[in-house]
C-alpha cells in the first residue's frame, strides 16, 4: 500500500531532521531511519495501531519523542503528521 505525507506532515519530518542534524548528525539519521521504519510497518498492517481521533491512527516512534498520524484512504494511507509530543494535541485535524 502507497504511503503519502500531507504537505505539512513531511514539512515537520524535515524540520525535526534539521534540528537533529544540528546537534548530531547520527541522530538525524537514527531519526530518518525511525520514521522510515514506522512507514514499513503501518503499511504492512495498518489496523494495528490504535486509533487517536475521528478517522486517524497513531503509531509512537519508540526512540524519539514524536509520533506518526495517519488516516487510511481507499487505495493509499496518508501521514497527516509527524507530532512531537509537547505540541497542542490534534493540532493537525483540519488536514
Amino acid at each position: 500500500m502507497e504511503v503519502r505525507f500531507h504537505p505539512e506532515a513531511a514539512e515537520e519530518v524535515e524540520t525535526a531532521r534539521q534540528w537533529y542534524a544540528e546537534r548530531s548528525p547520527p541522530a538525524a539519521e537514527a531519526f530518518l531511519v525511525e520514521l522510515d521504519l514506522a512507514v514499513e510497518r503501518v503499511r504492512e498492517a495498518p489496523h494495528r495501531w490504535p486509533r487517536y481521533g475521528k478517522g486517524a491512527r497513531r503509531y509512537i516512534l519508540p526512540r524519539f519523542p514524536f509520533s506518526m498520524i495517519y488516516r487510511m484512504k481507499a487505495e493509499w494511507l496518508e501521514v497527516v503528521a509527524a507530532a512531537h509530543h509537547r505540541r497542542k494535541p490534534g493540532y493537525w485535524k483540519s488536514r
